[in-house]
């Protein structure tokens, strides 16, 4: 029984590997080449520059404005965070009663 799946996953990987170098020499393959030696072209490395340099964050004073104002922020979402938990546990608590009152029911004499 083990032998028979063996010889499955054998035959399927010599078959997907001949299927991809077939697949890798025609068109497709040749395709495939010419982008990934674009990548080292002086236009792709000058795109990836000007992208860089869209996407940096500001230097100098900007940057600790920026920092201070996002840092009250976070601070201030933490402090919101904290109420909102207490808030949460004290309706769990609330609802853990009442489902155990419920539960009980009332005494029997």
């Amino acid at each position: 029984m083990n032998h028979d799946w063996a010889v499955a996953i054998v035959f399927s990987v010599v078959s997907l590997s001949a299927g991809a170098a077939i697949v890798l020499r025609g068109p497709v393959g040749k395709a495939l080449a010419q982008w990934i030696a674009s990548w080292s072209t002086p236009e792709h490395k000058a795109l990836e520059a000007q992208v860089a340099v869209a996407y940096a964050p500001k230097r100098k004073g900007a940057d600790s404005a920026e920092l201070g104002e996002l840092r009250a922020e976070v601070d201030d979402l933490h402090r919101q965070l904290g109420e909102v938990q207490e808030r949460l546990d004290f309706a769990e608590r609330l609802l853990t009663k009442q489902r155990e009152a419920e539960r009980l029911g009332p005494p029997r004499a």
